[in-house]
């Protein structure tokens, strides 16, 4: 058995998970307070001087809420910061990032037919990109500080726009939409870090030194929070996009992932506007189901099938898999129990595209996906699904030879 490619696997499982239970923490907490600030009973006289208040009942307890539009008069002694999820959840995801992406360039990031970039400046690109989405966004806002919001909004979809094309220009197709989602996640959370948090801060120093606070912190602060909401869902679309080629393997990718965000728009519109108890607007349900139906047509664009001259070069890991005792009854083996699924043209009923984009018709290709073969069909029974083409012990027992003898040879070049 390879105990470093099953140590790497648990260490991408724990960090996955991590970044799942950050991310399910934050955007509960996120959705939470939404809700709550426009939910609010804003047109009560209350002793306490709050802007508003909400009664809940939750858990077989009831909760009497309210909320001070700048500050309460005294600082309360024990105060409760909501930051460490949204950073957590950045921090897991980046590392995610690494582990994936940029330590896998040559299988998950770099697409020869994309772009002909070496590993080191993919992921240059990468961290680059996720730098100026920060910058772009907070300039915009401080262009836009005192205009229309919505004029902002439209702002940063154009930028998102931008940002689509150019990840699809660049990188593979599954790490274009990722990087989307992740250009996007580390907006948010830099407004946490840089935006919301200092304010808070300047207002807690306010209150503790005996002034009274400024309520543009409070105001610029909701404002990026309002922002970080709308674009929660889109982000969550985009994380989980790498598991359907149908959003990221058609050449209409970039434009999939724009009319998510529009999507990501509608829906939070009519669960905002259904707390702030404005009415019930059916109307961004049927847009929202229309856009769906929009990337599903789009999606049925089937990319051409490379030509034997755009196909790349096998890459330096990939040569020793191709060349290692066993390979060509390897190749047998998939092309027999695994390429009818696994083609430009599946063979198999019901599958039209190759599962997770991942094609196993040519002993280049084969070599390109060792480490996944060996995983999914070899150590594990992932592959096939149900053992619906019938691998036997003993052909699982030759992936892992060959696989484990070339990552023996490989050790010792």
């Amino acid at each position: 058995m390879n105990d470093y490619v099953v140590i790497w696997e648990w260490v991408e499982f724990a960090v996955r998970w991590t970044h799942v239970i950050t991310a399910v923490a934050w955007i509960g907490s996120s959705f939470y307070f939404i809700a709550l600030d426009l939910g609010l009973h804003r047109d009560r006289n209350l002793a306490s001087g709050a802007d508003g208040e909400e009664w809940q009942v939750h858990g077989g307890g009831f909760y009497h809420i309210q909320k001070y539009l700048v500050a309460p008069a005294q600082m309360p002694d024990h105060l409760i910061w909501f930051k460490w999820e949204s950073y957590m959840t950045w921090v897991s995801g980046f590392t995610l990032l690494v582990l994936v992406y940029y330590l896998g360039a040559e299988i998950y990031l770099v697409d020869p037919t994309v772009a002909e970039l070496t590993t080191l400046q993919a992921i240059a690109l990468s961290l680059a990109s996720l730098a100026f989405g920060w910058i772009a966004y907070n300039l915009l806002c401080k262009v836009f500080v005192n205009a229309n919001q919505t004029l902002l909004m439209l702002a940063l979809f154009a930028v998102l726009v931008g940002m689509s094309y150019f990840y699809v220009s660049v990188f593979s197709g599954r790490a274009a939409l990722l990087h989307l989602g992740a250009f996007t996640a580390s907006i948010m959370t830099a407004n946490v870090f840089f935006i919301i948090m200092p304010n808070q801060r300047v207002v807690v120093a306010d209150l503790k030194a005996g002034r009274k606070p400024d309520p543009k912190y409070g105001k610029i602060a909701k404002q990026r929070s309002t922002h970080n909401n709308y674009l929660t869902l889109p982000v969550l679309f985009l994380m989980l996009s790498n598991h359907y080629p149908l959003a990221f393997a058609t050449p209409y990718n970039w434009l999939i992932a724009s009319l998510v965000f529009l999507m990501g728009v509608t829906i939070r519109h009519w669960f905002n506007t259904q707390h702030a108890r404005k009415g019930n607007p059916h109307w961004t349900w049927a847009l929202t189901v229309l856009l769906m139906l929009a990337i599903a047509w789009l999606s049925t664009f089937r990319p051409e099938a490379p030509a034997e001259d755009q196909q790349a070069a096998l890459s330096g890991q990939a040569l020793i898999y191709a060349s290692a005792p066993g390979f060509e009854d390897v190749t047998s083996i998939v092309q027999g129990r695994c390429s009818m699924c696994h083609a430009a043209e599946p063979g198999w009923e019901g599958i039209h595209w190759a599962p997770k984009g991942v094609l196993l018709e040519t002993p280049e290709q084969i070599a390109a996906e060792a480490r996944r073969i060996y995983v999914q069909a070899g150590l594990t029974h992932a592959m096939p699904p149900a053992n619906l083409s019938y691998i036997e012990p003993e052909e699982r027992a030759a992936i892992v030879t060959w696989f484990e003898s070339a990552t023996r040879s490989g050790s010792d070049t």
